[in-house]
């Protein structure tokens, strides 16, 4: 894919459904969806939403039964998860889920799984898993492919036999085993190209694959944190209520729902919180329409990649769809009139 046009390639939105500052969480929500009818609008190709548990500026929790509300609010757009964490669930209950989504909306289903298990104790024993619970998932991948194409001694219901196409989150071993199944993989952003992690283990993903009925090559899906705005600075102040979450999860132990740009400005912050803040603005990117441009081609020129993944948010739904819209603009996105 090296020297693939910006305008060539297919790019996808991530959103995790951050609560905010001084609303609730059935608005975060809302919110989300809004902004999935709206990427269909601007043309991106695959809206997906992710699991978390017990986050307090983290509404989205149940990934599947928010594809299932924004699916039904769109009308062209995939719907995905990004992802279903498998060693939170039994494989077959995923493969129902997703089966019964597919037979609701054909065609338009997407199916992210990860390896991730909870961040607390807390979270691991009320999901009734333990810490070694990623160590498992090769097995449950296997096991939940079975379920979806009627290999197993069940078969999931709806049956449509494995329409779907799988994609694996790419942390850890996830690459690899990504490869031996012959499924797409899912990997993120800019903090990695420069370093011997990604590039390395993309390449030994592409070395690796095998062939399967949903993919007959590697594909490689790469993900970051994007704002576009009229300035630079407009743009670094849209990544900053995020990152000062994120700040705050490694620092105090909880993510906290988004505060507004302001308020984060006004901090006084500790060596610490600058230098985390500093890290994920650092992995991030954003710019003009020509500066994230720029970058956006050097990021996907260093990992070859098939497919960019919009992830981030900020405080303000206006800033956060001005901003998709600049990016849609800048690749070329086929913009629809709603369905």
């Amino acid at each position: 894919m090296t020297g693939v046009p910006l305008t060539k390639i297919p790019v996808s939105i991530l959103d995790r459904a951050n609560s905010r500052s001084g609303g609730t969480e059935a608005e975060a929500l809302r919110t989300t969806a809004n902004r999935a009818r709206r990427a269909e609008e601007l043309g991106y190709h695959r809206f997906w939403v992710a699991e978390h548990h017990g986050v307090p500026g983290i509404a989205g929790s149940a990934p599947t039964v928010l594809m299932g509300v924004i699916a039904a609010q769109t009308g062209r757009i995939r719907v995905g998860s990004g992802g279903v964490m498998l060693p939170n669930h039994q494989p077959l209950v995923v493969a129902e889920q997703v089966a019964t989504l597919q037979a609701l909306f054909p065609g338009r289903i997407d199916l992210g799984v990860g390896r991730s298990v909870g961040f607390t104790p807390a979270v691991r024993q009320a999901l009734r898993q333990d810490k070694d619970g990623a160590d498992r998932f090769e097995t449950d991948l296997a096991e939940l492919l079975k379920f979806l194409t009627g290999e197993a001694a069940i078969t999931s219901r709806p049956y449509d036999g494995g329409a779907r196409p799988p994609f694996v989150l790419a942390t850890g071993k996830g690459a690899d085993i990504a490869a031996k199944a012959g499924l797409a993989v899912v990997v993120g952003g800019p903090a990695y190209t420069g370093r011997t992690g990604m590039p390395a283990a993309l390449a030994r993903y592409r070395r690796n694959f095998r062939p399967s009925r949903w993919y007959p090559e590697p594909y490689v899906i790469v993900s970051a944190n994007v704002a576009v705005a009229g300035t630079a600075a407009r743009a670094r102040e849209l990544l900053l209520p995020e990152a000062w979450a994120l700040a705050q999860s490694r620092t105090r132990g909880e993510f906290p729902p988004l505060e507004p740009v302001e308020s984060v400005l006004q901090r006084q912050l500790t060596g610490r919180q600058q230098k985390l803040i500093d890290e994920s603005l650092a992995s991030s990117i954003y710019g003009t329409q020509e500066e994230a441009a720029d970058q956006l081609a050097r990021l996907l020129d260093a990992t070859g990649a098939n497919e960019f993944m919009v992830t981030g948010n900020t405080f303000d739904p206006a800033a956060l769809a001005d901003s998709d819209a600049r990016l849609a603009e800048l690749m070329g996105l086929p913009s629809q009139s709603p369905a």
